[in-house]
């Protein structure tokens, strides 16, 4: 018997339901990633995305081999690659954590019934919420539009469980014969040219390195974040979003690490401030569990009929290279090219230039921050 572990946004040994739930069954253990960027309306990765993935999977890689385990690696549509992998670990258990987006779901639920008529036990796992999209809602039985009454909500259930504990060993035998591509085949890495310098100059991706930047922020940061995080020269954030964008961390960790560091001395106020920072997150995925076209469609249908005037393309050029004279929307656009990252007050600030100033469609905005 042997159970296969779908790996997608949880690149993690740690507070992993889906590997805990199969290493706990006491079989051999397949973990197979498939990037997929064919299935009907998944979205191909972004440029500094794609860096952050190959640094990620390969840290993932060597840290599952050094418990016993092998990564699968596989590309293509995953209504394909999952059951052929399935079939080629002669699988009869299959485990993954729920993805929130509306074209991930639709493919999980297919592929939930596919893999079940086929005669495999299937289950997924809560992972990479604090709370189930289904269960927070108004009291009318709509979802939040607003933060605060959502975030109350949040609050009012009972608290986030408690982070699982990684695997000391994975049985990995049953992977030996499965066939993987190379990592370096899937040509994440930009080489011509490669622009990825100040990524690597200011990022480690990978689980440890997740680990070591939580425990940095508690220790030395979280003291100052009630009071500078919205300062953009304070360096007083957590720098985490790309980490549990990937999964590297779960939120239930950077939930109860920040509880527990931050007791009820003086850290309490700036705790209680990062953690509902944390809630943002819940709302934006939340939010895009409810209304799966965020990224293309007015959340508000009033604005469908706005008149955005014609584009000028040298002025999204000027936007893009922070070459529009404001010093901090251009401050922030070159850090955003170099590292990957802006200050959130600072993507406010670029945004809010890009539409109320220039008059250019939020969408060009969020293509362009997808992309870098």
């Amino acid at each position: 018997m042997t159970s296969l572990v779908w790996l997608r946004d949880d690149l993690r040994l740690a507070d992993n339901p889906a590997l805990r739930a199969a290493v706990d069954r006491g079989e051999p253990v397949v973990v197979l990633f498939v990037l997929d960027e064919e299935s009907p309306g998944i979205r191909p990765l972004g440029g500094a995305a794609r860096w952050w993935l190959h640094h990620s999977l390969q840290e993932l890689g060597d840290r599952l081999a050094d418990k016993g385990a092998t990564l699968v690696l596989r590309r293509g549509a995953a209504g394909d690659v999952v059951p052929g992998a399935v079939a080629d670990a002669g699988a009869e258990s299959v485990f993954w954590n729920r993805r929130y987006g509306g074209p991930e779901r639709a493919i999980d639920t297919q592929l939930k019934q596919q893999l079940r008529d086929d005669g495999r036990e299937v289950e997924s796992f809560a992972a990479n919420l604090l709370f189930e999209p289904w269960t927070v809602r108004t009291g009318s039985g709509s979802p939040y539009s607003v933060f605060t009454p959502f975030w109350n909500t949040c609050l009012s259930l009972p608290a986030p469980r408690a982070p699982l504990a990684e695997p000391r060993t994975i049985d990995g035998a049953a992977a030996q014969d499965v066939k993987s591509d190379e990592l370096a085949e899937w040509s994440l890495l930009p080489t011509r040219p490669d622009w990825a310098g100040g990524l690597r100059e200011a990022w480690e991706p990978g689980e440890l390195a997740a680990r070591r930047r939580l425990r940095d922020f508690l220790d030395d940061d979280l003291g100052q974040y009630d009071r500078a995080r919205d300062e953009p020269s304070a360096g007083a954030t957590s720098l985490l979003s790309p980490r549990l964008r990937w999964g590297e961390l779960s939120p239930h960790t950077v939930w109860h690490d920040t509880v527990a560091a931050a007791g009820s001395g003086a850290h309490a106020a700036s705790a209680h401030r990062f953690l509902s920072e944390l809630g943002w997150r819940e709302f934006a995925w939340h939010t895009l569990f409810h209304f799966p076209d965020l990224a293309t469609r007015n959340w508000r249908s009033a604005f469908d009929a706005f008149p955005w005037p014609r584009l000028t393309p040298s002025h999204l050029r000027a936007w893009q290279r922070g070459e529009t004279g404001v010093p901090l929307v251009d401050a922030g656009m070159r850090e955003l090219w170099t590292t990957g990252y802006m200050h959130n007050r600072v993507r406010m600030v670029t945004a809010s230039y890009l539409v109320k100033n220039l008059a250019i469609d939020w969408r060009r905005g969020e293509e362009w921050f997808w992309d870098t």
